[in-house]
């Protein structure tokens, strides 16, 4: 079997045993089969279904690095079949100075089991890369962002819109920590190509960010009280922490509320009502 063919009907397996709740994505309505669906894995990874059926087709070759990477996160691949990835695609896995996509074992558990709490998972530049239903249907649909939308620091120094409202002294704290992470990131993996075009787009983009970067600011994130204005559950207030994973560079995002509280009934009312009304926007 060619090294294309391989690659797709590996890609395909593992296709078909991600499921939706796994992955973050509603379920919506009935499924032929317990996978994603291509046009969700295309979703996911930030590409077009058409290339995700070449792909499986084994008609799409050399895949880029940035593909890979994306498609291994969209998946959930562990180290291991991170690694086949590359080899399947004739590619090198990245190495020690670029940024990782694996997600500790125990982070995974945590995401899939933590009940209650909106859980968003980031890489050291922020970006995005997993998330349970909660955060999903609290935040937005990550899973129809891609690129630099999919990115926290983008989104902020840009102005992308949001449902989670910070005061002003909020903001620029949290501007700070942002600032710090990413000078911290460059500095840990200077051969990560995408992680310099994020910072050189910033640059570009943002006045404040670089007013930040050039004088060296230095922050670390708090716990803070934030304004969720959500088009179904109205306003209410959430607690926000970030949380680091041991020995890993992962970044937790977590809102979550006091029991017994307005906000954890409107929390709750989320995660019941909240993927339903997700798959049909």
């Amino acid at each position: 079997m060619s090294g294309s063919r391989e690659l797709g009907r590996t890609l395909r397996g593992w296709r078909d045993r991600t499921t939706p709740q796994s992955a973050g994505v509603p379920a919506g309505g009935v499924r032929r089969a317990a996978g994603l669906r291509r046009e969700e894995l295309a979703q996911l990874a930030g590409l077009s279904v058409d290339y995700i059926v070449r792909l499986e087709q084994g008609r799409a070759t050399s895949p880029s690095a940035q593909v890979l990477s994306a498609l291994a996160r969209a998946l959930r691949l562990t180290v291991a079949e991170r690694e086949h990835l590359y080899v399947l695609a004739g590619q090198v896995a990245p190495g020690p100075g670029r940024i990782s996509a694996h997600i500790p074992p125990g982070v995974r558990r945590l995401i899939d089991q933590l009940d209650g709490v909106a859980l968003t998972v980031c890489d050291a530049a922020w970006n995005i890369i997993l998330w349970n239903p909660l955060a999903a249907a609290l935040t937005g649909d990550f899973s129809a962002l891609s690129g630099h939308e999919r990115n926290v620091a983008w989104r902020e120094f840009t102005g992308m819109p949001s449902r989670i409202h910070c005061t002003p002294e909020q903001t620029a704290s949290f501007r700070v920590s942002l600032v710090t992470d990413l000078r911290a990131a460059i500095a840990r993996y200077p051969s990560d190509t995408g992680l310099r075009d994020l910072v050189t787009g910033l640059r570009d983009a943002s006045a404040d960010f670089t007013r930040l970067w050039d004088g060296g600011a230095v922050g670390v994130h708090g716990s803070n009280s934030k304004t969720v204005r959500h088009p179904e559950a109205g306003t209410f207030v959430v607690d926000c922490d970030v949380l680091m994973a041991p020995g890993s560079d992962v970044k937790i995002v977590a809102y979550s509320a006091a029991g017994g509280s307005d906000a954890a009934e409107r929390l709750r009312l989320l995660s019941v009502i909240g993927t339903q009304s997700l798959a049909h926007h």
